[in-house]
């Protein structure tokens, strides 16, 4: 963690942040919400490349977030800056591609932040990385995105007890 007082920090990472990682940032904060995490852990979501930047989630994924609570209209896509290794304790990274390009452009040091986000979803937790990724659901239809709900949600409790666990190790509070 940057210091004892901040936030530990998460970062989800998809290709163009339209899509998987917005999903996961809003999921994710809702769970450590609901954990009664969120003033001691934050998460924000990016992409590797610089397609979609400034444009607004996919009104796929908005659907499927809306149809569970999750307002997610305020989303502006943005691209992995480099200095967010340093700033971030957890990198999600949405599948295989994202995951070997995250680790690769690691600085020294950083490598072990950057993660599989199905790693934390104990069904598949021992399987290889390229069997823990998640399709991106860009070139399919609604029920592609309903498919990508349900693989987040099934790491979703496995993120939220790893963070619980850093939390405590870093002697931060959960919420009053």
């Amino acid at each position: 963690m940057n210091s004892p007082a901040s936030p530990y920090r998460i970062i989800t990472v998809c290709t163009g942040n339209i899509c998987r990682s917005p999903m996961a940032e809003f999921m994710l904060g809702a769970a450590l919400r609901i954990a009664g995490l969120s003033e001691s852990a934050v998460v924000d979501s990016a992409g590797t490349t610089a397609w979609e930047v400034g444009r607004p989630i996919d009104p796929r994924a908005a659907r499927v977030l809306d149809g569970h609570g999750l307002r997610s209209h305020q989303h502006i896509a943005r691209q992995f800056e480099p200095a967010w290794y340093f700033e971030r304790e957890l990198i999600l990274a949405l599948d295989v591609d994202h995951y070997g390009h995250l680790r690769e452009h690691a600085p020294s040091g950083t490598e072990e932040k950057v993660r599989m986000l199905r790693e934390f979803d104990p069904a598949v937790a021992e399987l290889d990385h390229l069997d823990q990724g998640i399709e991106d659901p860009w070139f399919g239809d609604q029920s592609d995105f309903e498919t990508t709900w349900k693989l987040i949600t099934a790491a979703v409790p496995g993120i939220v007890a790893h963070v619980r666990r850093e939390i405590a190790a870093y002697g931060l509070p959960a919420d009053a």
